[in-house]
């Protein structure tokens, strides 16, 4: 690995500043002038329903088509990604501080009274949480946008491990195969159904802050990847009974994962949806009951743990280092159903005490 990383100096993050803008303004541009479908978003706490351009299933086949026509028409080599990986990571921060304080001016400059929520000064609220609910430039709305540098970032830094493999020792092992499979599935999945992602409470209630700012600009694509740097060289391939054993768990998280969302969000836009061949169920007319929402109060959670632990998987016992993504995730989602559940026993008061009753997990069934 340190054999492959270049060094952060002038030359090194000269070429990842252009690397990394050259990748956000095609993604961007993208989002202007590639078709996409229009929805509209979940009510907003003053009533109103906003209106968004989803295209990004667009620009993910689109990067494909780029990154297929370079590598397989004009020759071009995945493995720079890897290469810049340090200075592309100290640009990426230094983008993300840029762009946090352009959105945090601009909200200063235009909104009259910033509603703040928590006890920090108002300073640290603003950078950590936001002061915009919906910044938009140029017609694109930024909370959408950033998830598409974001996840497909993470896609190119994705495909970039097998190549070397490649490049390397000139076949895959069945683990990176079913690394590589596991996190385009992954991605496919979410822009097949990207509009879920307005009903979410990152869109409907959650500023566009340091912690969504940097989070998708750095967090996600550097930190996601990590599993990959230790598949490069794990040439002893998988035996073919766990490569099924492993692609069987991955597939049943995934399943959990996605359709656990996209009942929320079919429930949200109609209340008469239909969930597992039925009728959706509710208490009080309010809080969904049926599927996945019946069992745990964040089985999608639950699903979504089961899946990045299946992206460790596929490093085997190499290195501990890899189980650090799965763990983190489980830090962050238990403490997140934690506070989601405080927040909803405060809105619904006995009501989620009965759902609370049917619905008796958080995340891990039998156990939390």
């Amino acid at each position: 690995m340190e054999g492959l990383l270049l060094p952060v100096d002038r030359h090194t993050l000269a070429v990842a500043s252009a690397m990394l803008l050259g990748f956000f303004a095609f993604l961007f541009a993208g989002s202007i002038v590639l078709p996409g479908i229009r929805a509209q978003g979940q009510p907003l706490a003053n009533g109103e329903r906003r209106a968004y351009k989803i295209s990004g299933m667009t620009l993910f086949l689109a990067t494909h088509i780029v990154v297929a026509v370079g590598v397989l028409v004009f020759g071009l080599s995945l493995t720079p990604v890897l290469r810049y990986f340090k200075p592309l990571l100290v640009v990426a921060n230094v983008f993300s501080l840029v762009a946090l304080a352009g959105i945090l001016a601009r909200g200063w400059i235009q909104e009259r009274a910033i509603e703040r929520h928590s006890k920090l000064p108002w300073l640290v609220h603003d950078i950590w949480f936001g002061n915009q609910l919906n910044p938009t430039f140029l017609g694109v709305d930024l909370k959408m946008f950033f998830y598409h540098p974001s996840l497909i970032g993470l896609g190119v830094i994705l495909a970039a491990f097998p190549f070397r493999q490649y490049e390397l020792y000139g076949r895959l092992t069945p683990q990176m195969g079913l690394f590589l499979c596991f996190w385009w599935a992954y991605l496919f999945t979410h822009y097949l159904k990207e509009e879920f992602m307005l009903s979410t409470w990152d869109i409907i209630a959650e500023k566009f802050g340091f912690m969504l700012v940097w989070g998708d600009t750095v967090y996600v694509p550097f930190w996601y990847s990590i599993c990959g740097w230790w598949l490069i060289d794990a040439t002893k391939p998988f035996t073919t009974s766990a490569v099924l054993a492993l692609a069987g768990f991955h597939t049943l998280g995934h399943w959990i994962f996605r359709t656990a969302n996209w009942q929320k969000d079919r429930y949200k836009r109609d209340r008469s949806a239909v969930i597992w061949g039925k009728p959706a169920r509710m208490l009080g007319g309010r809080l969904l009951v049926s599927g996945w929402w019946g069992i745990g109060r964040h089985m999608n959670y639950t699903g979504e743990i089961m899946v990045y632990t299946s992206f460790a998987l596929c490093t085997g016992l190499v290195s501990p280092w890899p189980y650090l993504l799965p763990l983190s995730l489980v830090i962050l989602l238990t403490q997140r159903a934690s506070r989601d559940d405080a927040k909803c026993s405060a809105k619904y008061g006995e009501l989620w005490k009965e759902y609370c009753r049917v619905a008796k997990f958080r995340v891990i069934p039998f156990v939390y």
